[in-house]
């Protein structure tokens, strides 16, 4: 990227109410961090978002008055199910679409962006329980932390934010610039745990997991079964969704 265009460089990350604060924060730390780049905090009105655990956020511009973005970001949260009926935040991810360099989510983000239309095609990622909704929105899913294809990049859940975000940070910036920022963030992860992931945690672990959500995932594959039928139901059947997803070691 020119001088010139990374000094014009407009980053817009969306907010709606009930999202998950780590897929947004995460995110907006890091990229807040890239030289000569404004962010925007964009939401339906200025007035403050609340997320899925009450922490209250600050719009500073609204879908209508959010100059054109180089860069959308969008998380993921409980409340996505009932974003994707939300024909203001839907067209602004549509028209900022058109232009923008890069188009780009955080956990179920991707299904928001799905419900926009704008995965349709494309391999992405999400969070694992609801990888397989993919298929619903036209994508592939690819079971990966972050997923670049194209110019769509989507991250798996929640604290994969800060992978995403240091793999955009390079791919605007360039590695040294990505390397600093994870620097200042002292970002090297050591869990005290193995189970970030279906893959490493313990089997009842899992099971726990998949049962405490087992309610809200109905519903979020009813409302994505529903959007997908009303807009083409001879496309992307319901069937078959079950099968394995792709698994990628890169």
């Amino acid at each position: 990227m020119t001088a010139s265009a990374a000094a014009a460089r407009q980053i817009g990350m969306l907010l709606f109410p009930g999202l998950t604060q780590i897929d947004f924060t995460e995110p907006y730390e890091v990229l807040s961090r890239l030289p000569a780049t404004t962010v925007h905090v964009v939401a339906g009105t200025l007035d403050p978002v609340r997320s899925d655990r009450g922490l209250m956020l600050v719009p500073t511009a609204t879908c209508a008055a959010c100059p054109t973005l180089d860069v959308v970001v969008v998380p993921g949260g409980p409340g996505q199910h009932h974003a994707m009926h939300d024909e203001v935040l839907l067209d602004f991810l549509r028209r900022q679409a058109v232009q923008a360099e890069y188009v780009t989510s955080v956990c179920t983000g991707a299904l928001l962006l799905g419900a926009a239309g704008l995965l349709e095609g494309y391999r992405a990622t999400t969070h694992w329980l609801s990888l397989p909704l993919l298929q619903l929105y036209g994508a592939t899913p690819i079971e990966r932390r972050v997923v670049v294809d194209r110019n769509r990049v989507t991250a798996s859940g929640c604290t994969a934010g800060l992978d995403f975000a240091l793999t955009l940070a390079a791919m605007l910036a360039g590695d040294a610039v990505a390397q600093q920022i994870q620097l200042q963030l002292e970002y090297c992860p050591a869990p005290p745990f193995a189970s970030g992931s279906p893959a490493t945690a313990p089997a009842e672990i899992v099971a726990a997991a998949r049962h405490a959500a087992e309610s809200f995932q109905q519903q979020r594959w009813q409302a994505a079964t529903r959007w997908r039928n009303e807009r083409s139901p001879r496309s992307h059947p319901a069937a078959g969704l079950n099968e394995p997803m792709q698994r990628s070691t890169g």
